[in-house]
């Protein structure tokens, strides 16, 4: 692994986190999922910065920001654009939509119609987009932001497990404690906010770490392990749905990137254990009967983490 890479990814973390205060657990998960080429679904309650967690990291690698906020009559030419009608030429031309950004914040992605969700599909699994029969290509570093409210669910549609699945990640940033409150307030009045924080790197240098990332070593047994917890959810009756083939690469990318973030050219178990939850919650469904027993699904996953074999 290089140092530069290393280096260049320590001081992005110390950057948004100047800015992003007291939350360092959730800026590395969303760095771990950036180096990782996957996206991330945010799910917490209203004012506790998750746009501002998008636009500091979107100004620290100084990349695009484009943010969309979803409602019911949002359509999908609003994300991905149209194609208009030019009378002077007689051609059709791409009006491009919010898709066209390399850091898209998709807020309130619960708040819009199945289909204008569905929009995104093609741009998070390919890093395309398809208008009228033309294909665009998006730029790189392409990362998708979705927020989601898990309290407030009047006039929402919920994310259907296709559209659940093309995040590599869950996270919810939670509430501040006391310090980190008061220090937030602080900032406000010296003016500190998220425009003024320091671009460190390039968009250009976001994409070596990202190849960086992908030749980071994950030996035989660990990805053995990576399947046994995948086979594990499939197996588990008290869960309807288990993870997906999907999942196992989303696990194997993000404990690379964890490894990366760590200073390690080698993913370890630890990897795996750090990002399994984020990875992998979000995919499961409860059963019907598990439901009704009120279960809880981060505690049937926690236990099958634990239930699996580490390799020495």
């Amino acid at each position: 692994m290089g140092q530069k890479e290393f280096a260049l990814a320590e001081r992005l973390k110390n950057n948004i986190n100047r800015v992003f205060v007291g939350k360092e657990d959730v800026v590395e998960d969303l760095l771990t999922c950036l180096v990782a080429g996957g996206h991330v679904l945010l799910e917490d309650v209203p004012g506790v910065g998750k746009t501002t967690l998008a636009s500091t990291l979107a100004k620290s690698i100084g990349c695009s920001f484009g943010r969309i906020s979803f409602t019911p009559d949002t359509l999908p030419g609003d994300v991905l654009g149209v194609s208009v009608y030019n009378m002077k030429t007689g051609e059709f031309e791409y009006r491009a939509g919010t898709v066209m950004h390399q850091i898209l914040l998709a807020d309130e992605i619960n708040r819009t119609a199945p289909k204008t969700q569905a929009s995104l599909l093609e741009a998070m699994a390919e890093g395309r987009i398809t208008v009228d029969g033309e294909v665009y290509e998006l730029p790189r570093p392409f990362l998708v932001i979705a927020t989601q409210n898990p309290v407030e669910f009047l006039g929402t549609y919920p994310l259907p497990e296709a559209q659940m699945d093309r995040f590599m990640m869950r996270l919810s940033i939670g509430y501040p404690d006391r310090e980190q409150e008061i220090r937030m307030a602080v900032q406000a009045l010296e003016g500190q906010t998220p425009d003024k924080a320091e671009c460190v790197c390039e968009p250009e240098d976001v994409m070596e770490i990202m190849e960086a990332v992908r030749g980071i070593i994950v030996q035989e047994p660990l990805l053995e392990y990576m399947e046994d917890i995948i086979a594990l959810t499939r197996q588990e009756s008290r869960f309807g749905l288990g993870a997906s083939p999907r999942a196992m690469l989303s696990l194997m990318r993000a404990s690379q990137g964890r490894a990366f973030l760590r200073g390690r050219d080698y993913v370890k178990p630890d990897d795996v254990k750090a990002v399994a939850m984020q990875v992998l919650l979000h995919r499961l469904t409860l059963s019907a009967e598990a439901r009704f027993r009120n279960e809880d699904g981060a505690g049937v996953l926690k236990s099958l983490i634990l239930k699996a074999r580490v390799p020495m």
